[in-house]
């Protein structure tokens, strides 16, 4: 499968490239492979002695790894990221890319069930690997979990009452597809917000699926122990949890609380930013509608 015919095309391709500001002989890492697209930038810009390692826990994205001898395919989540370089013999990079959220491949393949735009069996998992899925969430989970899923993941007010309905429908009948699923919610999908509700019911099921928000944790705290003094982490986000966790760890090394200060009330971070939020323009928009929720952070290590 060609990039051009499953993926579409990269979000601030050109602004997260040069967010790395790539040296010619550096070590780069993109972390969420795709399509390519990305990737195949950090290649035109790097030299002879440079090299790129992708990572993509997805099996459809092996198809598109570069015939080149400077790149290699890791194929494998990218909380893994420490593990498989070392397993490669690198122990720092000058730069790492991440492009976070659902690939539009994977939004336009009904069977894996990320869309709410087809029927299909409750999956969800960006890799088959996983043996948590949507089916499990939805029908295993108890009543404190579901609760937990729509809220923290979905910051959806109508959680408790969404995942009791959940749990009375499944006393009847096990829910197998995401069409059942909504004919179990529908008196939670006026037509005026049906998109997104069920935009944020989808979300909430697909990161609790793939454990998305402790996978990005474990990306950023090792991307601060691989990176080189002045290397850059350039990160684009999706929707406010991920946008909130990035932003926090660039300001000050934590997710949660303030950096220690020292005797004299000053503390050290980690990262210094570089440039401002960047977001994609109208005329990007209009071609890759994915793009229209995409913030990028750009961070220099210390």
């Amino acid at each position: 499968m060609t990039m051009e015919m499953g993926y579409h095309n990269p979000v601030l391709l050109k602004e997260t490239v040069d967010g790395l500001n790539i040296k010619p002989d550096g070590i780069y890492v993109d972390v969420t492979f795709g399509g390519g697209g990305h990737s195949k930038e950090i290649l035109s810009r790097l030299g002879p002695n440079g090299k790129l390692f992708g990572f993509d826990q997805d099996e459809d994205a092996l198809a598109n790894a570069l015939p080149d001898e400077r790149f290699t395919l890791i194929h494998e989540n990218f909380r893994y990221i420490k593990r498989f370089l070392r397993f490669h013999g690198v122990k720092s990079v000058d730069g790492i890319l991440a492009d976070l959220g659902v690939s539009s491949h994977q939004f336009d393949v009904p069977e894996r069930g990320f869309s709410t735009r087809f029927d299909a069996d409750l999956d969800m998992r960006m890799s088959k690997r996983n043996e948590l899925d949507a089916h499990k969430v939805i029908n295993e989970y108890d009543d404190a979990n579901l609760k937990r899923v729509f809220l923290d993941y979905g910051e959806l007010k109508a959680a408790p009452a969404i995942a009791r309905t959940i749990i009375e429908a499944r006393e009847y009948k096990t829910i197998n597809t995401t069409d059942e699923l909504k004919m179990v919610l529908a008196k939670f999908l006026p037509d005026q917000f049906k998109n997104k509700i069920l935009a944020q019911i989808y979300q909430a099921i697909r990161i609790e699926v793939n454990q998305e928000m402790e996978v990005l944790k474990e990306f950023l705290e090792q991307s601060l122990e691989i990176l080189k003094p002045e290397g850059r982490l350039s990160v684009i986000s999706y929707h406010s949890l991920e946008d909130r966790l990035v932003k926090r760890f660039m300001k000050n090394g934590l997710f949660e609380g303030e950096p220690e200060r020292d005797f004299f009330g000053n503390f050290s971070v980690p990262f210094k930013l570089v440039g401002k939020l960047i977001v994609p323009d109208d005329a990007e928009i209009k071609i890759n509608n994915r793009a229209r929720s995409a913030k990028l952070r750009i961070a220099e290590k210390r």
